[in-house]
């Protein structure tokens, strides 16, 4: 009898452990841990480049970085990309301006809603932006208008073709040689190729409707300018003699960059420099072009670069600014947000 006894509240006590505390229905099973992505979705990453799977693990899917930190062309670099899929209609390009210098990272800050990263933008002088600032169809600043170059030992009026990257209201995104056309800022003309100035040289007439030839409306809704335009369909294409831009073309510095590949991806380039305790000199233009070619660019602008190059992902300073680690202020920024 006891036997029985023991058998039938070894039943009972079994059938009560099977049962859960939410209403007597039965527990469900422990859900296996969530998936580390190791290794990029967006792209292949050429040889040297990794998935930062750290930082990206906070993004939405569309949105990753990648860092280099190897050799490269026989130097020591160290590099950041952020890449996001441009057909991912919830990821925003925004272009920002200040009226004061203000840092890249303050920037970021500054910016109400969730911001994935910021890079540094265009050229500036004091409280001046000398590169095209639009966004939502409102230009802000212009790529600069007219320089002053000796000519014959004469001060000279040159009116340089800028580049400039930017994306349509469809969301297609192009870089081009720009002008301003007439006297204000919103009639804006791209060219198929810049206005062939050189300095030393005659300077060629001011660009309009019909120079440089081919040229048409820019309908672009929303762009950040620079200097030179480093990559034309998928090919080094550095403009820098014809934009009239000197800028330690061909010394190694601390570089910014900003482009497109065929496959609908806008990556966001800088590359620590000017840190010889690192060992870190940074890249000439050449190399910043042959960089965004193996990362499969299309078209792709310089930006500011030297002491001005800055990128902050995550709430993160990625790389170290060139001004002795301290970061310096700029005018313009890129921010990629979420829409």
């Amino acid at each position: 009898m006891l036997k029985k006894y023991i058998t039938l509240l070894f039943f009972i006590i079994l059938f009560s452990c099977s049962k859960s505390s939410n209403g007597g229905g039965v527990t469900p099973p422990i859900p296996p841990p969530p998936t580390t992505i190791t290794t990029a979705k967006l792209t292949t990453l050429p040889p040297g480049w990794k998935f930062s799977s750290t930082i990206s693990a906070n993004f939405p899917s569309g949105i990753e970085l990648y860092f280099f930190d190897s050799i490269y062309a026989g130097k020591k670099i160290k590099m950041f990309c952020l890449a996001y899929d441009s057909k991912n209609t919830s990821i925003e390009f925004k272009p920002v301006m200040s009226t004061t210098a203000k840092k890249t990272s303050d920037f970021y800050k500054d910016e109400v809603g969730t911001v994935y990263a910021a890079l540094n933008g265009g050229f500036f002088g004091s409280n001046q932006s000398y590169s095209l600032v639009k966004y939502n169809g409102i230009v802000s600043s212009a790529n600069i208008k007219v320089l002053s170059r000796t000519f014959n030992g004469v001060s000279t009026s040159y009116y340089p073709t800028r580049a400039a990257f930017g994306v349509t209201a469809s969301g297609t995104y192009q870089s081009a040689w720009i002008y301003h056309v007439g006297t204000g800022n919103d009639l804006i003309y791209s060219y198929p190729s810049p206005s062939p100035n050189v300095e030393g040289k005659a300077p060629m007439a001011q660009p309009s409707e019909l120079f440089p030839t081919g040229g048409k409306v820019w309908e672009i809704q929303s762009a950040i300018g620079g200097s030179p335009q480093l990559l034309k369909d998928g090919k080094v294409a550095i403009s820098d003699t014809a934009e009239m831009i000197v800028i330690n073309n061909k010394t190694s510095r601390p570089r910014s960059a900003i482009g497109y590949t065929n496959n609908n991806l806008v990556l966001l380039l800088a590359v620590e420099g000017d840190n010889s305790v690192g060992g870190y000199e940074g890249v000439n233009l050449l190399d910043l072009s042959n960089i965004l070619v193996s990362l499969g660019c299309q078209d792709a602008i310089n930006l500011d670069g030297g002491g001005s190059t800055s990128m902050v992902v995550s709430s993160q300073q990625l790389v170290r600014p060139g001004d002795n680690g301290i970061e310096r202020p700029v005018i313009s920024a890129v921010l990629i947000k979420k829409k």
